[in-house]
């Protein structure tokens, strides 16, 4: 989420669409007012709250804190906007108070939802609360225009929250062209130091148990189990989460996941790399010879773009968004979420097919370029200007 509203406030921007991005602070010691996203556009952190991260079901006992900074420091610069585009429930919240201030048309993206969260939750997992829920539903009816990522999200409208379709229209998220491209695998295993004989399964996202990475563990070792590759060199790399904390202050999630390996005597073949930053990622994409998003919630699947356009093929769960996303034996495969046996045969077909990864890959990164955020952005701002004519 943080990542498109950034690429989509720089493309804006490019268009001489001025944006005040809104988030509440979470450092006293980071200025309130940032520049860093260019053509004057603003992100501005308003103090509610402890300035520091606290847990997210705190968080809306601070919305009416967070509305008033929002309120003052408009009020302080003078300003006069013309549109809120929330993003999230919370924000969304927060945006229903600020039309009745500033009488603006409100769009609304949720990204997730949280009874599609609770429906695949696992025993232990916390469940969304209802407060959420009822935030949701009351959007849904109230908001003047809905995004959704894919049809599946429209779906999900219809069937969970049983809501109309009036006032939602489908646009995907964009990614960066500029960013994410294929990268050649001698140079981009160079940077990352894996060696270019080395059979490499990827995984990118938050360490979870809705992202199925304990059945991507299940099928790896299965994979090498099964003596499915001419040699047992491959290795799964896993980005995300914070992987080089001490044990006593890793987050639950995390120890647990980091401990299965070795109850898996998959010894040093599986590697916890921690988070990267968006510039080294298009260096994993492309380095992998397969990424694997085995998801059981996926509202888009932001990761599986970011992998295509850098020619690199998918498999992914046929899940949500993903089912939408990638193109079955054209950029990638899916396969049943939760289903270990069928994530062994896709990724064994493709780590022993080097022709079929190629022409996958090559297929996957065309087609990702038609979402270009230049692209995305044309579609975004059709939908602005169908409430601020203006902005045609």
């Amino acid at each position: 989420m943080n990542v498109y509203v950034r690429d989509l406030t720089r493309e804006l921007g490019r268009r001489g669409v001025g944006v005040d991005i809104f988030t509440r602070s979470q450092d006293e010691h980071v200025p309130y007012v940032l520049h860093d996203l260019g053509f004057g556009n603003r992100i501005v952190h308003i103090p509610a709250g402890p300035e520091h991260p606290v847990e997210k079901a705190s968080l809306v006992a601070h919305l009416p804190e967070f509305v008033k900074g929002v309120r003052e420091f408009s009020e302080s610069k003078e300003l006069t906007y013309e549109l809120i585009h929330a993003h999230y429930w919370l924000s969304g919240l927060a945006a229903l108070q600020l039309r009745e201030t500033w009488n603006l048309p409100l769009i609304q993206m949720f990204h997730t939802l949280a009874l599609m969260k609770n429906r695949v939750a696992r025993p232990g997992d916390t469940a969304e609360p209802d407060e959420r829920v009822q935030a949701e539903t009351r959007l849904l009816h109230e908001a003047d225009r809905i995004v959704a990522s894919t049809q599946a999200e429209i779906a999900q409208f219809q069937w969970l929250y049983h809501s109309g379709l009036e006032n939602v229209v489908v646009i995907p998220p964009g990614v960066d062209t500029s960013r994410f491209y294929p990268i050649a695998k001698d140079e981009a295993r160079a940077y990352i130091g894996i060696p270019l004989d080395r059979k490499m399964v990827l995984f990118v996202g938050r360490m979870e148990s809705l992202k199925g990475i304990e059945i991507l563990l299940d099928a790896f070792g299965m994979l090498l189990s099964q003596s499915l590759l001419e040699d047992d060199s491959a290795c799964l790399a896993l980005i995300g989460g914070d992987a080089d904390v001490p044990p006593k202050t890793m987050d639950a999630e995390m120890a647990r996941l980091r401990a299965l390996p070795i109850v898996r005597d998959l010894g040093q073949k599986v590697r916890f790399l921690g988070k990267r930053n968006q510039d080294s990622l298009p260096y994993y994409y492309s380095a992998a010879d397969v990424v694997v998003v085995p998801s059981e919630y996926e509202s888009f699947g932001m990761v599986a773009l970011e992998a295509m356009a850098c020619g690199t093929p998918v498999v992914a769960s046929e899940t949500g968004g993903l089912a939408f996303l990638i193109r079955d034996g054209e950029t990638g495969f899916h396969v049943p979420a939760g289903n270990p046996d069928a994530l062994v045969e896709r990724m064994g077909q493709l780590l022993q097919n080097r022709e079929l990864r190629q022409k996958l890959g090559h297929q996957a990164s065309v087609y990702a370029r038609t979402f270009d955020w230049r692209l995305i952005t044309d579609q975004i701002l059709e939908l602005y200007s169908t409430l601020v004519p203006r902005l045609a």
